[in-house]
């Protein structure tokens, strides 16, 4: 499956960050990981530190998927609406959700602190502006909730968002709960920050499928020949799990993201913040370490490959104008652009855990949505407690079960 166009930013910058092998023979474990992307990386981490033994695999080179094409923007906001949410399932179901991903904020600055080098981890504030004054007159309610939820928000008028931020809106929320981060050099480091304590990470290395070995033993097959045998399997694919359920969860889409040659001065006070709207597709901004503008958006439900490549030069054009105009009419040099696949549920959350009539053994970790970072955190610490033969607080919050509901 391709899943990404052109030439993302975050590899470019920095290079490989060191190599890992391909898997050559046999071997057994506690717990296999099939993916060595953010998601993976953060599950293995927490699975290793709880005592498991640990092996990572993935079928690229680690972390050249969709974490390699992340715009990594870490927010407790859901692309679904707090007020939406809830309409779906309930208050206390949706105020639990939204403050899961707040919290899981706060987790992932732990792991990012814990890896000791830097991984361009940091805390900003996060604007949610309307893009319309049809969509301003919702804001009200969805300010009230998450008030309401105990979730950190502040309300602005017209014209704080241009004091503040330079950007005209006919109203906006600001929360000061936000972080952005490299994903691909997070990664790539905290995978060898797992190899230095014990656990193992081969790329190149394509799991074809598993079976019952008996005793409570999988044992996975890949494409070399090689087999491994675990207690446990957690699937951190990506977008590409789904071809291992009986029934689709999620759709695939395109989204494009564009990145300029530095910048002298940063708009939107874009160095503490990132930046997004309330249009659907919506188009968001951070910076980059380096004093880049990442902008992102013009999303479309391409999911074929050559399609998607032949879209990202006119993509790129328009999020480049989209920036100038916001901004007043100021020129930005492009510098990089690319496009990637995203998978979006009905309801925006994930899904993660096991199958009601599948293998209990069998764990997934599906990531979907604007809020990918925060919910692989979350998954990390759900099954963590599911192999140990525990249950998580917040796991029916984003299990299977909803399905249906």
């Amino acid at each position: 499956m391709d899943i990404k166009s052109g030439h993302p930013f975050w590899p470019l910058e920095h290079g490989l960050l060191g190599a890992f092998p391909a898997l050559q023979g046999d071997l057994t474990c506690e717990v296999a990981v099939i993916g060595a992307g953010i998601t993976g990386a953060l599950i293995a981490r927490e699975l290793a530190a709880s005592g498991l033994d640990v092996v990572v695999l993935d079928r690229r080179e680690a972390g050249w998927g969709s974490t390699s094409a992340s715009t990594a923007l870490l927010q407790y906001e859901i692309d679904t609406e707090l007020t939406e949410l809830r309409s779906m399932y309930g208050q206390r179901f949706a105020d639990e959700a939204y403050r899961a991903c707040s919290q899981a904020i706060d987790d992932f600055e732990g792991h990012a602190r814990d890896i000791g080098v830097d991984v361009g981890f940091r805390r900003v504030g996060s604007l949610y502006y309307a893009s319309s004054a049809k969509d301003a007159r919702g804001f009200p309610g969805e300010f009230a909730a998450r008030c309401e939820a105990g979730l950190a928000v502040e309300w602005l008028e017209a014209g704080d968002v241009v004091d503040r931020f330079g950007l005209k809106a006919p109203a906006a929320m600001w929360t000061p709960q936000a972080a952005v981060v490299d994903p691909y050099r997070f990664c790539r480091h905290a995978l060898h920050q797992l190899v230095d304590r014990g656990a193992s990470v081969y790329d190149r290395t394509e799991v074809t499928g598993w079976k019952d070995a008996g005793g409570g033993w999988l044992e996975l097959a890949t494409h070399a020949g090689a087999h491994v045998r675990c207690r446990h399997l957690v699937i951190a694919a990506g977008y590409e799990s789904q071809r291992w359920l009986k029934y689709r969860v999620a759709r695939n889409h395109s989204s494009y993201a564009l990145v300029t040659e530095p910048v002298g001065h940063l708009p939107f006070a874009l160095e503490n913040n990132v930046a997004w709207e309330s249009a659907r597709p919506y188009l968001y901004l951070r910076s980059t370490d380096d004093g880049r503008v990442l902008v992102g958006g013009e999303d479309d439900k391409l999911d074929i490959a050559s399609k998607r490549d032949a879209a990202l030069p006119g993509k790129a054009d328009r999020l480049l104008a989209k920036l100038s105009r916001l901004s007043g009419g100021r020129s930005f040099e492009p510098g990089f652009a690319w496009a990637g696949t995203f998978a979006e549920t009905t309801d925006g959350l994930p899904y993660i855990g096991t199958l009601s009539d599948g293998d209990p053994r069998v764990h997934f970790a599906m990531a979907y949505g604007g809020n990918g970072i925060t919910y692989s955190v979350i998954a990390a610490e759900i099954l963590r407690e599911a192999i140990h033969g525990g249950t998580h607080p917040r796991a029916s919050l984003f299990g299977f079960g909803r399905i249906g509901r």
